[in-house]
């Protein structure tokens, strides 16, 4: 705290320190600095200088739903222009460039999406606006479903939300104030939100532009004309805390930029995302399909498909082994009392499927591998010199997941996850630990992924799901830390998500058209070894338990297969791609030639499709180009008189007549490379 107790410390991005009276805000620092500056920013960062001073991971902003509504009035956070600053903090100005203040205008667009509905459709009641990566959105409740041209007229209606230019303004009031109020209006979500998000005697924040006034933490943008450029997309229903029996909702979906340019970009990249959709490509390039017959969420791969999956699995296998796993195969189903054991069926069960009574006992399919791992390391007796144990497997899982939600390959109900689990001394875990995120980054340079964020998932204490000690959740979350601090990785702490057995590291790929994927997983876990009553004979000779690292990389092979497929439009890698090389002889003579061809390639070991149809070459060619096949081959008299070929490469056209043998080796040295540029 300052000397003076009428004034508090500003610390700048720079280090500079101000002195200013307590209650400044965040606007009046930046018109002291400049006027220019005051009208570009949008909103401001802050962190107590106490935290700064102490040092340490900080977490960044909270986007969990929880966070709408409440929240400690500490540690860093975004804070509002006009909010008074009392205490001696580290202050960053926000401007559009950023992030975080792209998400607080989503977030107040919203607000003003919502203003415009009740504007228009008094009888709506409001549920909650949060912001999204790529948008907005607001359920509401209102018996009458909205239409396109009732969408059209809330677009419209939020210009002139925006034209009024009307100031979003924080207000307080007690929460049981708050309660009857909407209680009165019925308005049953704001009245469980409040419920759940506050407790009895605090007071609840709102935010009012204008006449409308929600139940909101904020921030927002200092007022509704800072919401120029926005868009409402579409709708969608949705129940009531996802329940068939309560209200049937609807989700008005919408995007906000701070300017056209951007606005125009965005839908730009949605018809790039549109053309890159797993699921038309899937079905174009017969790589995989959903059977309706079968059920949904479980994926059939065909021939095409099953290539690529082999390639991947190959590869996945032979880098466990040369980096120290041992594969294992495990039962795709398993007692109910095992899972009871793990602490799967108290913590777990809603994502598992119902138990099957057989005549010895009841089985569940597995959502997971561990378990099985777990037995396998039970059943000898372990000496530390055995540690650390590594067991990986490609092993088929199970996880319930409601009708509707299901997303091709990203969101599935059978898949296959690249899981392994290792088991070693307390005093090993952080080299195994960084072996993982090592292996991690392997696999995303591999697969053609230069760029990953990483967040580090910590537990909640508030929260009962979460098991263990203090001391220990203390401790893992202390190892994770340091791996990444050591490797000078940098990441965002998400306070509260971790797995209810330990911390977590997520590795999240950035793909072409940058968007986030949620793959990679590191997690560390001393609650199964105790569960299991897990051994190993220290060199003091007495028993000790061993600490756990599971971690998966693929996530799963179905929905990485997904992301690549998009990453790449269907135009896989040479390495990957399911026809490497496509023949063409230009008519009937040369289809001998192109056989010796196909047979030289097939020998170096290479996919060759031969088109020996009586069809004209064009078409042949325009056949291999649709479905993306890397190099496409053709052969005339000019090839068969000198064992050449005429190549087409993909993306770039036709280069010309070369050698086969001088082919052959260009192509090898891709493929062994695993060349990502074709």
């Amino acid at each position: 705290m300052s000397v003076n107790e009428q004034a508090i410390k500003i610390q700048f991005p720079d280090g500079s320190v101000r002195e200013v009276p307590r209650g400044t805000t965040a606007h009046d620092v930046a018109m002291s600095i400049s006027p220019r500056l005051a009208a570009a920013v949008v909103v401001a960062r802050i962190r107590p200088l106490t935290a700064v001073a102490a040092g340490g991971a900080v977490s960044s902003e909270d986007t969990s739903e929880a966070a709408m509504y409440s929240g400690a009035e500490s540690g860093e956070r975004l804070v509002d222009l006009a909010a008074p600053l009392n205490e001696d903090v580290a202050l960053e100005l926000l401007k559009e460039n950023d992030e975080a203040a792209l998400k607080v205008v989503r977030h107040s667009a919203a607000h003003v999406m919502a203003t415009a509905i009740l504007e228009l459709f008094p009888e709506t009641k409001l549920g909650h606006g949060p912001a999204t990566d790529s948008g907005f959105f607001y359920d509401v409740y209102r018996k009458t479903p909205f239409s396109e041209e009732d969408l059209a007229a809330i677009e419209a209606r939020m210009a002139e939300v925006v034209a009024r230019d009307e100031k979003f303004i924080r207000e307080v009031e007690s929460r049981e104030m708050g309660l009857k109020d909407y209680a009165e209006h019925g308005e049953f979500m704001k009245v469980h939100f409040i419920e759940k998000f506050t407790q009895p005697g605090e007071e609840i924040s709102l935010y009012r532009n204008g006449k409308f006034v929600d139940f909101c933490r904020g921030p927002h943008v200092p007022s509704t004309g800072r919401v120029k450029a926005f868009k409402v997309m579409s709708i969608a229903g949705a129940y009531w805390l996802g329940d068939e029996k309560n209200q049937q909702l609807q989700r008005i979906y919408g995007t906000a930029f701070f300017n056209g340019k951007d606005l125009d970009a965005h839908f730009k990249r949605l018809e790039e995302i549109k053309a890159r959709d797993h699921r038309v490509l899937g079905k174009q390039l017969d790589l995989f399909s959903i059977q309706e017959v079968a059920g949904a969420g479980l994926i059939f791969w065909h021939p095409k498909g099953g290539l690529i999956r082999k390639e991947m699995e190959d590869w996945m296998r032979d880098e466990c082994i040369r980096r120290g796993y041992e594969m294992v195969f495990t039962p795709h189903i398993m007692r109910r009392e095992l899972w009871k054991i793990s602490g799967h069926e108290a913590n777990y069960a809603e994502n598992m499927y119902p138990a099957m009574e057989l005549d010895d006992a009841e089985y569940r399919l597995k959502p997971m591998n561990c378990p099985g791992h777990i037995l396998i390391y039970k059943n000898s007796p372990r000496s530390y010199r055995d540690l650390p144990q590594r067991y990986a497997e490609l092993g088929n899982v199970y996880r319930y997941e409601r009708s509707g939600t299901m997303h091709g390959l990203l969101r599935v109900r059978g898949f296959t996850q690249d899981d392994a689990h290792i088991f070693c001394t307390p005093e090993q875990i952080e080299d195994e630990i960084g072996g993982c995120i090592d292996f991690a980054e392997s696999v995303l340079k591999t697969f053609g992924f230069e760029e990953f964020k990483v967040e580090l998932s910590t537990w909640d204490p508030g929260d009962k799901k979460f098991i263990g000690s203090a001391e220990k959740w203390d401790g893992a979350v202390g190892s994770l830390t340091k791996v990444l601090d050591r490797k000078g990785i940098p990441y965002k702490t998400i306070p509260g998500e971790a797995a209810f057995y330990g911390p977590k590291i997520d590795i999240k790929l950035v793909d072409v058209l940058g968007r986030m994927w949620q793959l990679s997983t590191v997690q560390f876990d001393w609650n199964l070894p105790a569960r299991f009553d897990l051994q190993y004979k220290g060199e003091d000779g007495e028993l000790h338990q061993p600490v756990m690292v599971h971690r998966a990389l693929f996530g799963s092979v179905e929905r990485f297969f997904g992301v690549l497929i998009e990453h790449y439009a269907g135009a896989f890698p040479l390495w990957l791609a399911p026809v490497q090389v496509g023949l063409v002889p230009i008519s009937e003579k040369h289809v001998e030639y192109a056989g010796a061809v196909k047979a030289k390639l097939e020998a170096a070991g290479f996919r060759v499709d031969l088109d020996a149809r009586n069809e004209k070459m064009n078409a042949k060619i325009r056949e291999f180009t649709l479905q993306k096949v890397p190099f496409v081959l053709v052969m005339g008299d000019k090839e068969a008189a000198s064992e050449a070929v005429s190549v087409r490469t993909r993306g770039k056209g036709d280069e010309g007549s070369v050698g086969l043998e001088a082919f052959v080796a260009r192509a090898k040295a891709l493929v062994e490379q695993r060349s990502p540029g074709l």
